[in-house]
């Protein structure tokens, strides 16, 4: 039984890297599509993939680029993740769609609102691909825009700790995670979950975040679920 009728899963571009952190990893792409197919049987779900595996605007944007050709070229990147993904779920069986914020009707539909929300109560696992189409924004941003659209009632972070912490658990063994949070806290303490500006979407149309750890087997079905996974931030 799960605890979300529909939901927007937001991966990093990492998550498609596995070991390497750069490029797609086929062996990593195809386990994450078994988690997501498990989890479609039982809840409407769309996805947005980052794509710093593949490249990265704003570091480019600090080496001299023009940010808003970085920020392009970076949303084009998170096509090539979104179509590995579709691939990867349409050989185990599961009807997707890439919908592109950049018009490219030779590889993926036009993001139409009303057709995504359709897809979704059809079954279909749909894949949000190139951010919002505008520059300064983030893949995090475009992930809250797209779950408020489609009036997803989580979205589930992906991430490779166990959820929010005071400081970074990667660099201090004493971090303390917390079960919930509040989005003012995670704003004012500058956790780092999500960009700014996300976290304050959600907050203004309270739009609950679920940060778990996508390295842990099964963790996204137990999230679905309602197994205490990760933390809320709400």
């Amino acid at each position: 039984m799960a605890k979300y009728e529909r939901i927007l899963l937001k991966l990093s571009g990492e998550a498609m890297a596995g070991p390497a952190s750069f490029g797609i990893d086929p062996e990593r792409v195809k386990g994450l599509a078994a988690e997501i197919a498990a989890i479609s049987e039982i809840t409407q779900i769309g996805v947005v993939v980052g794509g710093g595996n593949i490249f990265r605007g704003v570091a480019l944007a600090a080496k001299n680029m023009d940010r808003v050709t970085g920020d392009h070229m970076g949303m084009l990147a998170t096509v090539i993740n979104s179509l590995a993904l579709q691939d990867a779920l349409e050989q185990i069986g599961r009807h997707t769609r890439v919908m592109s914020a950049i018009q490219m009707h030779q590889v993926a539909e036009p993001y139409i609102r009303r057709r995504a929300i359709r897809h979704l109560e059809k079954g279909r696992i749909v894949i949000f691909a190139a951010g919002t189409s505008n520059p300064f924004f983030s893949t995090d941003t475009a992930a809250t825009l797209r779950a408020l659209e489609i009036k997803a009632e989580v979205i589930a972070k992906a991430t490779k700790v166990d959820g929010v912490y005071d400081k970074d658990p990667m660099k201090h063994p004493d971090a303390v995670m917390y079960r919930q949070i509040g989005y003012t806290e995670v704003l004012t303490k500058s956790l780092g979950v999500m960009d700014a500006t996300s976290i304050a979407m959600c907050r203004d149309n309270r739009l609950p975040i679920l940060v778990f750890n996508l390295n842990t087997h099964g963790n996204i079905m137990r999230m679905v679920s309602g197994e205490p996974v990760g933390t809320l931030i709400s």
